[in-house]
């Protein structure tokens, strides 16, 4: 089935810009083109959009679902101005839809300013990870960590618009408990799954690495999840400092108690 999804990615205009399995019946497929790159370098947020992911996940009942994420629930809560409707239309009219599946009850309105609950970060509370006299620098500390499996890190993919100074890399994490198995066992429960949330985003703007903050991220693509319970993200406590450790050793940076950092991405209004 990965084979047939690539294939089909192939053939509606997709360029394949990485894949990996972050668990044993998982994998994920990374795409983009050249409309949304169009739109990143345009519209500074977009970037977080540039690398649309697709899921191939084996289910309990011995199927297999193909997921992709929704390119309007993203745009909205990406704070993303452009039109994202050809990008939908040409992920529709590549895997099919069958339906959707997810967040309940949250407009676009309210996706624009979405955080899971009080003290949490809204999307711009990004993590500044490190910061560099450079632009290529900066993309060079990233992709050399990356390949080093610093923070037990995997490569998933690399999307660069050197002429915008933006780059977007996909980071899976491999142990410990921000890892990609620690935190989907606890948030993927539901039979129609969400592995398409993987892997992470690490920003690469001017010479700025950046990241968006854990506790965001999860939190959007399983906004429904409670907090307490076997599936609750009380579950999950330890992951969100996790998770910023990994990224910051890939930024290049060492670990140091947890500061959380406001700064506008820009570009988008």
């Amino acid at each position: 089935m990965v084979e047939k999804v690539k294939i089909a990615l192939s053939k509606g205009d997709f360029e394949i810009v990485g894949e990996y399995a972050p668990y044993a019946g998982a994998h994920v497929v990374v795409a983009t083109n050249d409309y949304l790159r169009r739109v990143a370098e345009s519209e500074a947020n977009a970037i977080f959009l540039a690398g649309q992911r697709i899921s191939i996940t084996e289910s309990g009942d011995g199927t297999v679902q193909v997921a992709y994420t929704n390119p309007r629930y993203f745009s909205a809560a990406y704070r993303v101005k452009a039109d994202i409707e050809p990008v939908n239309s040409a992920l529709e009219s590549t895997l099919g839809r069958v339906e959707t599946f997810g967040a309940r009850g949250l407009s676009s309105g309210k996706l624009s300013r979405y955080h899971y609950s009080f003290g949490m970060e809204y999307f711009d509370d990004f993590l500044v990870l490190a910061e560099y006299d450079s632009f290529q620098r900066a993309v060079d500390v990233v992709v050399n960590s990356l390949k080093e499996g610093i923070g037990d890190s995997n490569y998933v993919y690399g999307i660069d618009l050197p002429g915008s100074q933006l780059a977007v890399f996909g980071v899976g994490i491999g142990s410990g408990m921000g890892s990609d198995s620690t935190v989907m066992d606890v948030v993927d429960f539901q039979a129609m799954k969400q592995t398409a949330h993987l892997p992470y985003e690490v920003v690469v703007q001017g010479g700025r690495v950046m990241a968006l903050a854990p506790r965001f991220r999860i939190a959007v693509d399983f906004p429904d999840l409670r907090m307490t319970g076997d599936h609750g993200f009380s579950k999950l406590m330890a992951a969100p400092d996790a998770i910023h450790k990994t990224l910051t050793l890939v930024a290049g940076k060492q670990w140091e108690n947890p500061v959380w950092k406001s700064s506008l991405i820009g570009g988008g209004g």
